[in-house]
């Protein structure tokens, strides 16, 4: 069984970018002894990214108790957005981005919460949107934790393959 092309498969990953009219955030600054991203060899390391609205502030809150698991979802997807801010003010373009490799998600939520995959699924299902399912879904970790800098729900750090 063959799957019918995408209809955004012709254009570029910087062209289809472009076409999903997705505001980012500004790229973050480092408020501690870390740099957000750092190139290596053909690889790009990404620090964790926090959820940063376009306006620069943070979605805060703890999952299970001040947001549900779609909010999650949808804070996860705003650290993918701040994760892109990062790459493009690193590398210029996300052209330059062969693969994701992979995803690390924190995610501040109570003990008996379990879909932390489905928060993670907002910055993956982004990464696929833009670099299509075989090269925007990389190898991903989900987990839980007590809590995360400044009161947000996830925290994302990335590892991506360069051209």
């Amino acid at each position: 069984m063959t799957t019918a092309p995408h209809p955004l498969d012709h254009l570029s990953v910087g062209q289809r970018f472009e076409s999903l009219c997705l505001t980012l955030p500004p790229a973050p600054k480092p408020i501690g002894a870390y740099t957000p991203s750092l190139v290596v060899g053909n690889f790009l390391y990404a620090s964790g990214h926090l959820p940063i609205l376009p306006d620069g502030t943070l979605v805060r809150g703890k999952i299970g108790v001040d947001l549900d698991a779609d909010a999650g979802k949808q804070a996860a997807r705003q650290v993918g957005l701040t994760l892109l801010a990062t790459l493009l003010a690193t590398v210029g373009t996300l052209d330059r981005v062969r693969r994701v490799i992979k995803v690390l998600g924190m995610v501040s939520c109570t003990p008996e919460f379990e879909q932390h995959p489905h928060v993670l699924n907002g910055c993956s299902e982004l990464f696929a949107e833009i670099w299509g399912r075989e090269l925007g879904v990389g190898v991903r970790s989900a987990v839980g934790v007590a809590s995360l800098p400044s009161g947000v729900p996830v925290e994302i750090e990335a590892l991506f393959e360069l051209a």
